[in-house]
């Protein structure tokens, strides 16, 4: 059987939630992906009365769509929609058999208000953490309103079509025919694309919104665990943020938390969304913070974001994370998403059969060669220091490969390219010679930046993070800070998680004494 016994039973109460007659429309040959995709589909047909199966012709074989019978309603997968991409597949299962999207209700209306027709196609990965964010944000628009046509595309099922195509990068979305974006996007940055006015009346309703005894600016781990530990004590708790999970979403597999052997990094952000709708917490995703201005006269703080938008509140938890640290040299951001990239498992099987880069000596640098070794013909380690920082147990990995090359003390000089893609890179050696390197890809991992420029000049900052004490209170009293945004020394998603809970206890202190 395609799908294990575990999968099967979990998806048996999945289904409960389909109302209303949908179908698998399928297209298939006689190959193995074909194979692979009618078993999976008459798997999980077999669970449903409302669930048909039947076999179509459709551009991309194999393929299927899940449509929604006697109606406009579907969306459609072209490739096997497994690892990253299999939450995807079953929350359009139940949203298109009538389980509702659960979303803002501003930008439902927004949906329901698009006249102009769309085809959307967005090109993914199995391995890719951002992927799920854009492919489920389509998919729910093209449920909530049929004039918007949604595909998401395996990439490696479909190896030609994104060669033709020219992507280096996903998630990529093309909207009747042109490219729309790439990377992450929520779904309120796509509506606000497609309807020029939504972002004035959704900052016209927040704008509106009463003062909250707690704002909590950011969604990742540490801004989670700090919302949910004030709406526990009853506090009416807002969340700020560009979306759920923040650094966690580009991780593959957190394996070091505490009582759970493993997670994956879009199953952690989902759980923590989960978390703060369960006690109530009101989140409002795709806001960017711009300004933090000190107690007025009715002590309260505001917080300014993107958009003309200003949120208050009696007291602030700040959790903006970090985020990748680039190189900065020439070509770099000439070629970012057409060679350059910062999330191997995202974009390395674009790379399969090609040379590339990895710059950076540290874990998550050499997991990432160890990763691509084992799909490009070969990867060239690109260090500055003298020596690699990556722990033993790697090097000895690493080392044991016969497609690596580590070069250390070397100083990357430029990223080159045809003016269209990245083709190589140069560096400079510790005599000061110049070398260059064969790459269709490069992948840079070299640290992050905290998210806190927004901050210059209002907090103390010690080398770009905000300054905390052991109550995670910053220097402006009533307003603490948790997570990667910190300068606390050691980043790990454990320790954010604690953190946040510090930071939300303290701020309640705060509150009561105040």
């Amino acid at each position: 059987m395609f799908l294990d016994d575990n999968t099967i039973t979990q998806l048996k109460g999945l289904v409960t939630n389909i109302k209303v007659p949908i179908r698998f429309e399928a297209s298939l040959d006689d190959s193995k992906r074909s194979a692979q995709m009618r078993e999976m589909l008459t798997q999980v047909a077999e669970l449903s009365p409302l669930i048909e199966f039947a076999e179509v012709s459709n551009e991309r074989t194999p393929s299927f769509a899940i449509a929604r019978v006697d109606s406009d309603v579907s969306v459609r997968i072209a490739g096997l929609p497994m690892g990253e991409e299999f939450s995807s597949f079953v929350l359009a299962l139940v949203q298109v058999g009538g389980h509702p999207v659960r979303e803002d209700e501003d930008l439902i209306e927004a949906i329901k208000g698009l006249t102009e027709p769309h085809e959307f196609v967005t090109y993914m990965s199995l391995t890719c953490q951002n992927c799920p964010t854009v492919v489920q944000a389509l998919n729910a628009m093209s449920v909530i309103n049929p004039l918007i046509k949604h595909t998401a595309v395996e990439g490696g099922a479909f190896q030609d079509e994104v060669n033709e195509r020219g992507i280096k990068a996903v998630p990529a979305v093309y909207m009747d025919g042109e490219l729309f974006g790439q990377g992450r996007m929520t779904l309120a940055e796509i509506v606000a694309k497609l309807d020029t006015n939504s972002g004035a009346k959704r900052a016209a309703k927040l704008n509106a919104v009463e003062p909250f005894d707690m704002l909590i600016v950011g969604g990742g781990p540490a801004g989670a665990s700090a919302a949910v530990y004030a709406a526990r004590k009853g506090l009416r708790v807002g969340v700020a943020t560009h979306n759920v999970g923040g650094q966690v979403l580009d991780t593959a597999s957190i394996e070091n938390l505490t009582v759970i052997d493993k997670i994956g990094g879009t199953e952690l952000g989902s759980e923590l969304n989960q978390s703060m709708t369960h006690y109530g917490v009101e989140v409002m995703s795709g806001l960017t913070a711009t300004a933090l201005h000190d107690k007025d006269a009715q002590a309260l703080f505001a917080v300014d974001f993107d958009g003309d938008i200003t949120l208050r509140a009696k007291s602030v938890v700040l959790a903006t994370g970090a985020r990748y640290r680039t190189t900065g040299v020439p070509g770099e951001t000439e070629y970012r998403n057409n060679g350059v990239s910062f999330c191997p498992h995202c974009d390395g099987p674009l790379f399969k059969d090609k040379p590339v880069a990895v710059i950076g000596g540290g874990n998550s640098a050499i997991e990432a060669a160890i990763d691509l070794a084992g799909i490009c013909t070969h990867v060239t380690v690109v260090e500055m220091m003298p020596e690699l920082k990556a722990d033993e147990v790697l090097l000895e990995k690493l080392a044991s490969l016969s497609n690596t090359t580590v070069v250390t003390s070397a100083s990357l000089q430029s990223v080159e390219g045809n003016g269209t893609d990245m083709t190589g890179l140069t560096y400079r050696d510790a005599a000061g010679d110049i070398h260059q390197v064969e790459a269709n890809g490069m992948f840079v991992q070299i640290g992050l930046i905290p998210n806190a420029e927004w901050l210059e000049g209002t907090l103390e900052l010690n080398r770009g993070a905000v300054v905390v004490d052991g109550k995670n209170a910053t220097s402006m009293p009533g307003v603490f800070a948790a997570g990667d945004i910190t300068d606390i020394p050691y980043k790990q998603v454990l320790i954010s998680l604690g953190a946040g809970a510090n930071a939300s206890l303290s701020a309640f202190d705060y509150l009561i004494r105040h």
